[in-house]
């Protein structure tokens, strides 16, 4: 578990994933956990690369969810999160981004966390700038790319 001033950001268990899963409406989110759920299963020693992880505030309300889409063999992981609506605004996904990246950065085989953000979401841009990301200039498939990488390990030029 990690936690923050305001927060609590842990992986998930098997039996959380498929709980919290079963629960979704959305089609597409419930599309993507179940494809971290088969990652999980995949690459058991690997868990925290595949899981859902949780985002809590201190008092155990849910407000979001992060993920690693694995981790390469490079050392490179990407991310993606999101905090539900009636939290926006308030710097959460900041606070859960930066946390989770200091963590992720501070694994020794991990060199790089990358993030993609659709052009149109300014408001998860700047919380990846606020989080020591820095843009690459590639667009991926979800949009611009951004990286951060651990200290001393060259830049994006």
């Amino acid at each position: 578990m990690i936690e923050t001033k305001r927060l609590k950001l842990y992986a998930a268990s098997y039996q959380q994933m498929t709980a919290f899963i079963a629960a979704q409406s959305d089609d597409v989110l419930k599309a993507a956990y179940t494809e971290m759920l088969d990652g999980c299963l995949s690459h058991p020693d690997m868990l925290e690369w595949y899981a859902i992880w949780m985002i809590e505030l201190k008092d155990g309300t849910h407000i979001g969810e992060l993920c690693f889409k694995g981790l390469s063999e490079e050392g490179i992981a990407e991310i993606g999160y999101g905090i539900a609506k009636d939290y926006r605004g308030c710097g959460y996904a900041t606070e859960a981004v930066s946390a989770i990246t200091e963590w992720a950065l501070a694994q020794p085989c991990v060199m790089c966390i990358t993030a993609e953000t659709e052009t149109s979401n300014i408001a998860s841009q700047k919380v990846l700038i606020k989080a020591g990301f820095i843009p690459t200039g590639e667009i991926g498939e979800e949009g611009p790319l951004f990286a951060r990488r651990k200290t001393g390990t060259g830049n994006f030029a």
